[in-house]
């Protein structure tokens, strides 16, 4: 999962020192439909249009994807290997292309118009997904999962295709956008809009998690067992209302103008460094004044950045050569040199790539929840009373719950003792946090294959025509809660890690640098499944992942990630005590709580 709801104390958004004021935001230019006046922040007026556009579209792809398996084997009648690639491959695009979205977005059509066109594609992936269920010339005719079940032909698969398309496209313009401009709402120079930028993330996760249940729990429900068409059409329908909603609050909204993409600077730099590359640097003491270091524009956002020697070979690109700054300060040629701002800016992408990568088989585990967790739950005892049945996509709401119920304990006991003792807001840093997360990871996909084990055995021991084992699916509860716990740690750990190390004016990157880190998951967990459905097996016995699941081996599957997961947690391990944070906050003896802090620099994991 994306995004939770954090603690409170570490969910403050990195603030800019140098803020935009009220009028900057409106005079340094707008993204608006008509031209707006100065006038103050939306603030508040403004958020119930835009996090009701994002709850709205949240509510319908989660509601889609926490049971999307369940609708390729029950309606397209794929095979559970066929069905996992499907779902991994689209999860893995919806998750990259957000950097795509971050790129226009901040580039050129800033962020209301970004949300504005992704938005419709939504409401038009979600519409041609209704109509899958509902028209019977979309879908294969309708039988009990076996072998003789008609699979989709081309022109079905091809629908669908189309259908999850315009759903990644709308997932790549709100999910980099929306968070920032929640943000742009609030004048960040004031006690009352930092005040009201915590409180928006407050807002934006505590409803977010409301939509994760509702989508889990009532969505799937009707899906499963009222209609696909109504499961499928009531999102849409909200979304189609989301959109309207998001338009009425054009006249209240803070446009601010994109200032153009990061990625162009990046380019810059690299190809600026290799001209230079036969320079050699300067020694630190006669370093002053050879390097490019202009003053940030006025009222910019961003926060200055120092010199670093880490990856020191881009430090050639910012070297001053004769003839390459102009009189009033500004440089002749931006592919020659580069401004030191640029460069740091650079390497804060560069130093947490390791940190990144490092996440993804982390995720790889909890991402297992929707795919086959939900075929060992079709294949149990479902039931919770003589009548109602559990629907498999809503098993994940045990997760939800946990991460629901820990992190206000965590944020009103554990955290505060703790951060007595470390000085450290939060209690632990954030890369302790993440490994923590990493090593839950690992112990949930070690009790998911006992568990595993001991369901299929059941299975198998009493024989029963439809092969479910005579097991309450309660039985997957452990697991859940490990992926809970994983989710609350790591994943949450990431989000904030990403949105404090990036500079300011890189935020629609940092919130979509975790989708990377789903997206990466997703492309795994395909390798691993179509290499394991290939290899496996043989001499008679069916592979691991075979479409029987009762005759596969999905719980050597499973130690096969924890196996994984132990290998990644001591390169992670490795990466994390060499990691140089940007800054940390530490609390002050002299003051209680956070009222006072110290920031420190090139402190360690």
């Amino acid at each position: 999962m994306e995004d939770k709801k954090n603690n409170k104390s570490s969910m403050a958004f990195p603030l800019p020192e140098n803020g935009v004021s009220d009028e900057e935001k409106q005079t340094s230019g707008s993204d608006s439909p008509a031209k707006t006046r100065r006038r103050k922040p939306g603030g508040w007026r403004a958020m119930p249009y835009i996090l009701g556009n994002e709850t709205f579209e949240r509510l319908a792809s989660i509601g889609l994807l926490a049971n999307f398996m369940q609708f390729l084997l029950e309606v397209f009648h794929l095979d559970q290997v066929s069905a996992s690639n499907v779902l991994n491959i689209w999860g893995g695009v919806t998750n990259f292309i957000p950097l795509l979205g971050a790129f226009i977005c901040d580039a050129y059509i800033g962020r209301f118009w970004t949300i504005a066109f992704a938005s419709v594609f939504e409401m038009m992936g979600m519409l041609v997904l209704t109509m899958i269920p509902w028209l019977p010339k979309l879908h294969p005719p309708p039988c009990k999962m076996g072998p003789q079940c008609k699979r989709p032909n081309k022109s079905q698969m091809g629908f669908l295709v189309m259908g999850l398309g315009f759903l990644s496209i709308g997932s790549a313009g709100i999910r980099p956008c929306t968070i920032p401009f929640g943000v742009d709402q609030f004048d960040s120079t004031t006690d009352e809009g930092r005040k009201g930028i915590a409180s928006f993330f407050n807002w934006y996760y505590t409803s977010f998690t409301l939509v994760l249940i509702i989508a889990v729990t009532l969505v799937v429900y009707i899906q499963d067992s009222v209609s696909w068409v109504l499961g499928l059409g009531i999102p849409t329908i909200l979304i189609f209302l989301s959109i309207v909603l998001f338009f009425i609050g054009t006249k209240v909204y803070v446009y601010v103008k994109p200032q153009g993409s990061i990625f162009s600077s990046f380019i810059q730099v690299f190809v600026a460094s290799y001209k230079k590359r036969k320079l050699m640097l300067p020694d630190e003491r006669e370093s002053n004044g050879v390097f490019y270091d202009p003053l940030l524009p006025q009222g910019s956002i961003v926060k200055k950045l120092p010199l670093t020697h880490k990856y020191s070979w881009l430090n050639k690109a910012a070297i001053v050569m004769e003839d390459e700054v102009n009189t009033d300060g500004t440089c002749t040629n931006n592919w020659r040199l580069c401004s030191i701002q640029q460069i740091e800016e650079l390497k804060c992408i560069l130093k947490i790539i390791p940190i990144w990568s490092a996440g993804i088989i982390c995720f790889t585990a909890v991402g297992q929840q929707g795919t086959f967790t939900i075929s060992q739950a079709l294949k149990m005892d479902r039931h919770l009373g003589p009548k109602f049945q559990i629907p498999p996509g809503s098993l994940s709401v045990i997760s939800m719950i946990t991460i629901g119920i820990w992190l206000p304990v965590y944020d009103r006991f554990i955290m505060p003792s703790v951060t007595k003792i470390t000085r450290i807001e939060g209690g632990i840093t954030l890369l302790q946090r993440i490994g923590i997360g990493m090593v839950f990871s690992i112990l949930s996909m070690v009790v998911a294959g006992i568990t595993e084990k001991i369901r299929r055995n059941s299975a198998i021991t009493h024989n029963s025509p439809d092969g479910i084992a005579p097991l309450t699916v309660m039985w997957l509860a452990p697991q859940l809660v490990l992926m809970g716990f994983a989710e609350a740690f790591n994943i949450l750990g990431q989000i904030e890690f990403y949105n404090k190390e990036f500079p300011e004016n890189m935020s629609s990157i940092a919130n979509s640098l975790f989708s990377c880190t789903v997206a990466g998951a997703s492309y795994l967990s395909s390798l691993l499944v179509n290499l394991l459905h290939n290899t496996t097996g043989g001499h008679g016995h069916p592979d691991w992942l075979t479409k029987d699941i009762n005759e596969g081996r999905v719980d050597n599957y499973y130690y096969l990630i924890a196996g994984l997961g132990v290998l990644n947690l001591f390169y992670f391990l490795y990466i994390a005590r060499r990691y140089q944070y940007k800054t940390r906050v530490v609390v002050d003896d002299e003051f209680k709580g956070y009222a006072d802090v110290h920031e420190l620099h090139d402190m360690k994991y």
